[in-house]
């Protein structure tokens, strides 16, 4: 439909874009390589500067993408061939399965709890397992489980518990065709992997980055929002905050601040003091950068 528009990415820029747009009258596809939109937002415990609850800004917007007539959202999903021209774009996406119905799905959780293989939690930045079956959150849109097919024995627990007769382990891969007049580009971004120098000691215990920090601090985190050591699951007595690791070095080619890191390694700190006042927290920086 060539009065259409493709959202390429379900995070916060997809979802306002699509939202937009969809209020607009134009009718959207909200394309998501994940089973559900959110991106990087829903991992945040708290956002600068005001320090609001992510989710609480979020959500309102997962519930209105969802709900809109106007949008239609394509998870689990990535473009496989983009041809066309400005106004009249040809697009094939390849979307692969979730082995779940979701027009039957209720999202009750009944299959997870059953699932006897635990799997790393990619949502909580493998600070934790869940269930082979399972839901990327618990405020996710759409609120429909997903089966990893990588970790899942086949056992067939989660097919006899589900009331809905959701679990559909025949589903294949399924190709679409859009037809659209423009495409946005709202792909986000990826944290930094420090593991590609051993100058900061990533992977040592306890060295975490700061994303891994945030699910640390939230209470929808693996720790319920306590400020526990990854290791042993104690209380941790100072923590330091190593700022620039991989920004501002012309050495690895990226000689750019990131123009975030200080400020929410300021937000970082003052959340966790606020869990823990007794905390003794120092930002090791070059500059301190407060981008407003």
């Amino acid at each position: 439909m060539k009065g259409s528009v493709l959202v390429l990415g379900g995070g916060i820029s997809g979802i306002q874009a699509s939202l937009d747009l969809a209020n607009s009258g134009f009718k959207v596809y909200l394309v998501e390589k994940k089973p559900s939109i959110g991106g990087t937002m829903p991992q945040l415990d708290k956002t600068f500067p005001t320090n609001d609850c992510a989710m609480c800004i979020l959500s309102p917007k997962l519930v209105g993408t969802g709900g809109h007539p106007n949008i239609e959202i394509i998870g689990n999903a990535h473009i496989t061939d983009f041809g066309g021209v400005p106004g009249d774009f040809e697009i094939q996406l390849l979307k692969r399965p979730r082995y779940v119905n979701p027009e039957k799905c209720n999202g009750c959780g009944d299959c997870a709890r059953a699932c006897p293989v635990k799997a790393v939690d990619k949502f909580n930045r493998n600070l934790n397992k869940k269930s082979s079956i399972s839901v990327m959150y618990p405020q996710a849109v759409p609120l429909v489980y997903s089966i990893n097919r990588g970790t899942c024995i086949g056992c067939g627990l989660c097919e006899r518990i589900c009331k809905k007769e959701a679990i559909d382990y025949s589903q294949e891969e399924e190709a679409i065709e859009l037809n659209v007049g423009a495409v946005i580009i709202a792909t986000g971004a990826e944290p930094y992997d420090p593991s590609t120098t051993k100058r900061y000691r990533y992977g040592y215990p306890n060295v975490v980055t700061s994303a891994e920090f945030e699910r640390i601090l939230s209470a929808s985190g693996p720790y319920g929002g306590t400020v526990l050591r990854p290791s042993d699951g104690k209380r941790p007595e100072k923590i330091g905050f190593i700022q620039c690791v991989g920004s501002r070095n012309p050495h690895i080619g990226r000689e750019l601040c990131s123009a975030v890191c200080c400020m929410y390694a300021t937000k970082e700190a003052i959340v966790a003091k606020e869990h823990d006042p007794e905390l003794d927290i120092t930002i090791f920086f070059i500059d301190l950068r407060a981008h407003g």
